[in-house]
């Protein structure tokens, strides 16, 4: 069985069609990041799902079968790049696509260890590299 968008179509009370709203997961993510692109999802009118963990990421995708997952590879998580390798080799799930982004290392514990850098810092543009 391969993976195909589940846009569907619903009628409304005014026998209008409106769209079902697309579902994203979204794994492993910081609490700010996750704050961040559920605002801007949300907006978009998208379910969000969150997965705190790598761990049970694979199960709860399979279940859910989302138009798109987000997932956070950090390098010290293995398990987060072998939910990305069991997604791609399972014909249900490999046509989702999958944004992946790197987040740095738990860093200093005291603000006067932190680098001064503003807001506008916070994210730094890396190369995507697309798995589909």
């Amino acid at each position: 069985m391969t993976y195909e968008p589940r846009a569907t179509t619903s009628i409304d009370t005014a026998g209008r069609a409106e769209s079902a709203p697309q579902k994203v997961v979204i794994v492993n993510g910081s609490a700010a990041v996750l704050e961040l692109v559920e605002t801007v999802l949300e907006a978009g009118h998208y379910d969000v799902v969150f997965v705190e963990s790598s761990e049970h990421a694979y199960s709860q995708i399979k279940r859910v079968l989302p138009n798109l997952v987000i997932l956070c590879v950090r390098v010290d998580d293995h398990e987060a790049l072998q939910v990305l390798s069991m997604l791609k080799l399972d014909d249900e799930t490999r046509g989702i696509p999958v944004m992946t982004y790197a987040t740095e290392l738990d860093g200093p514990s005291s603000e006067e260890e932190l680098p001064d850098t503003s807001a506008t810092e916070m994210f730094t543009a890396k190369p995507a590299v697309w798995m589909n």
